[in-house]
């Protein structure tokens, strides 16, 4: 059961990525939508009441006009607005309950927009990163990856996420001695190495089949960027859950847990790589 649960969230994440578009967008919405509600059930269990519906939709409406930005109907300012103005309409359901929020139920509902809707909606912004942010100078700048578009950037660290994972798992179970964080006891020193090294060498095999200037370069610092956000990923999902004392977020996917078991190491990547391709073009 747990293999076909992972063949069957491999090839919907490959499908939906390769189509794009909407199919992308609803794709994001949906998965965030399900991660977001096992993210409150988590904060339920320590006796917080998040604003969720509020939450739910604003999170919803924070993907959808990320997508209409990129789609040039929405002004960028106008897309950038989503987030304070949902931040206060859930303070503001907050303060108009019957029993107003706490500190912790404000905290836990704008953590959540911001972990769960704005975060994830970096995704869109990458894949509809294109070759028109192409430069031609030379040196560590986003002229080295003058021959992606934003398809091959979210394929390639998707797959890096996955390789990552892989190596660590397996680099940790043959060697690993010295833990790496108490939050997570399994997760150890040797395979956050192994994790960053598998990373590394698909990283640096993708710089070379796009042909990107730098190859060795490129692949170094793309192994370990991703490799490590989604290890800050990981660990922030299990300190949630160490806090709520429960093993997985949820039992969607047989085999897996919960949605948000199986996102966690993908919502720090996106936006994080996506300012420094911006950063780079700026600097350019």
């Amino acid at each position: 059961m747990r293999l076909k649960s992972g063949l069957f969230i491999g090839i919907f994440g490959l499908i939906v990525v390769l189509l794009g578009g909407w199919f992308f967008t609803i794709a994001i919405a949906l998965l965030t939508y399900l991660a977001l509600l096992e993210f409150f059930r988590m904060a339920e269990f320590t006796g917080i009441k998040p604003a969720t519906k509020t939450t739910l939709f604003s999170c919803f409406i924070i993907i959808i006009f990320s997508y209409l930005e990129v789609l040039g109907l929405v002004d960028r300012e106008i897309s950038n607005s989503i987030l304070p103005i949902c931040s206060v309409g859930i303070c503001t359901w907050l303060l108009l309950q019957p029993k107003t929020g706490t500190i912790s139920d404000i905290a836990a509902s704008i953590f959540g927009l911001f972990y769960l809707g704005f975060l994830p909606s970096y995704w869109i912004k990458l894949r509809a990163l294109q070759s028109a942010l192409n430069s031609t100078s030379d040196g560590l700048a986003l002229g080295s990856l003058s021959n992606s578009t934003g398809l091959y950037l979210t394929l390639t660290s998707c797959l890096l996420i996955v390789a990552s994972d892989i190596g660590s798992f397996f680099i940790g179970k043959a060697f690993g001695k010295r833990s790496l964080s108490p939050i997570s006891p399994s997760k150890t020193i040797e395979g956050l190495i192994g994790g960053i090294t598998c990373s590394i060498l698909l990283a640096t095999f993708f710089a070379f089949l796009f042909n990107w200037r730098n190859p060795i370069l490129i692949g170094i610092l793309y192994g370990i960027l991703v490799s490590l956000m989604a290890l800050v990923g990981d660990l922030i999902e299990s300190m949630m859950k160490r806090d709520a004392k429960i093993k997985d977020s949820g039992t969607f996917l047989p085999g897996h847990g919960g949605i948000l078991d199986r996102i966690d190491s993908y919502i720090f990547t996106p936006s994080v790589l996506y300012y420094i391709i911006i950063i780079l073009k700026y600097f350019n």
